[in-house]
This record gives C-alpha cells, sequence and structure tokens, in this order.
C-alpha cells in the first residue's frame, strides 16, 4: 500500500469538499467585486491534486472552471500570479481542453499560449509527465 501513501482517503474527501464549497464562496464574493485574478489565485490555492477521489477533483474543477473563464486580461493574470502555481494551472488547462466546450477550450488555449510564452516548454512537460497529482 505505499503507492497509496500520501493521499487522501475517502473518508476526508468530506472534508476537502467542504473546504471547496468555502472556497467557492469566496471566489463568487471576489468575481462580484471584478476581482477575477484573485479569485483564479484564490482557485488554485489548495487544490487537491493528492486525491483519487474524483469527486474531489471534479468539485475543485468547477470552481478553477468559474474563475478561469471570468480571465479577460491574461497578460495581467500572469504578471500577478505566482510562479509556483504554473505548473497546476497547465495542469487545470490542460483539464478544460479536454472538456470540448468551444468557450472553455478557447479562453483555456488563450492563457495557454500566453502561460507557454512565459513559463517555457517546461511547465508543459512537467504537467503532461506528472501522473500523481492530476486535477
Amino acid at each position: 500500500m505505499a503507492a497509496n501513501e500520501g493521499f487522501v482517503d475517502a473518508d476526508n474527501a468530506e472534508a476537502i469538499i467542504t473546504r471547496i464549497e468555502h472556497k467557492s464562496r469566496k471566489i463568487e464574493s471576489l468575481l462580484k467585486q471584478s476581482k477575477p485574478v484573485e479569485a483564479l489565485k484564490t482557485a488554485l490555492e489548495g487544490s487537491p491534486p493528492k486525491t483519487r477521489d474524483e469527486r474531489c477533483k471534479s468539485a475543485n474543477w468547477i470552481v478553477v472552471h468559474r474563475a478561469l473563464m471570468a480571465i479577460k486580461d491574461v497578460d495581467g493574470l500572469l504578471s500577478s500570479l505566482d510562479p509556483e502555481y504554473y505548473d497546476i494551472l497547465m495542469k487545470y488547462l490542460y483539464r478544460g481542453l479536454s472538456t470540448g466546450d468551444r468557450p472553455t477550450c478557447d479562453q483555456c488555449l488563450r492563457i495557454h499560449e500566453k502561460l507557454t510564452e512565459r513559463a517555457g516548454l517546461g511547465c508543459i512537460l512537467r504537467s503532461l509527465a506528472d501522473t500523481v497529482n492530476t486535477v
């Protein structure tokens, strides 16, 4: 069972979902205040990548998606986003592209282009090669 070390078990999934719900309310408040960049930062903070529980991943994706779709100034976003968030943002961009939803894909591609310019190809490679921390 060493393969499951560090992963959240199903008992803690409910606690994670509760935290995601709280984060969702905070993000909605930031979006109502016309602060989409802060909303996305909040969405990316504490993302639960070390869980195999699809409910947690889906709940967090919904929150991140809501914030992603509100971004208008991609350059402003990336200039204010700490580089430590680049890899997790890239993972969520690929999740967005996998939906096949046209508006989501368009937004994800716009951000992907600018993020790749800023973070380099290493960001893409790290997000694709990391099969442990999935979003």
